[in-house]
């Protein structure tokens, strides 16, 4: 059941859910390409992060943001996502403040195999 309280019509939440996860593909895409350029990693890193964050809020237009956050931290998924938000915030801080390279790729690949364990966790028995 879609959110009650919004006053957005099911079209126009398709429709920005669509839009919101396209872009999150995009950015993801695009940090990947600029990964191969000097400086190419902070770019990857804030690119990757931002595309995880835009495919994760494009669910709120379909869910609502308040049903969404009450899932996400549902006691069935409440590891993963919380794996999931901490490496999206140790991606960032791996390429911003602490400057290792290495340790932000780690965390990038990390951000994607908690991403898809949060993906699967709304699957029955997919976990």
């Amino acid at each position: 059941k879609v959110l009650d309280a919004s006053t957005l019509s099911f079209g126009t939440r398709v429709r920005w859910f669509a839009i919101c996860f396209v872009t999150g593909i995009l950015c993801s895409f695009l940090g990947t390409a600029l990964l191969w350029l000097p400086k190419g990693i902070k770019l990857f890193a804030v690119f990757y992060t931002l595309g995880n964050i835009a495919a994760l809020a494009s669910t709120c237009f379909l869910m609502g943001p308040v049903k969404q956050l009450k899932a996400m931290f549902d006691p069935k998924r409440l590891i993963a996502t919380i794996v999931m938000l901490l490496c999206l915030i140790l991606t960032l801080c791996a390429v911003f403040w602490w400057n290792k390279k290495g340790l932000a790729m780690l965390f990038c690949i990390l951000q994607f195999l908690a991403m898809t364990w949060y993906s699967l966790s709304y699957i029955p028995f997919a976990r």
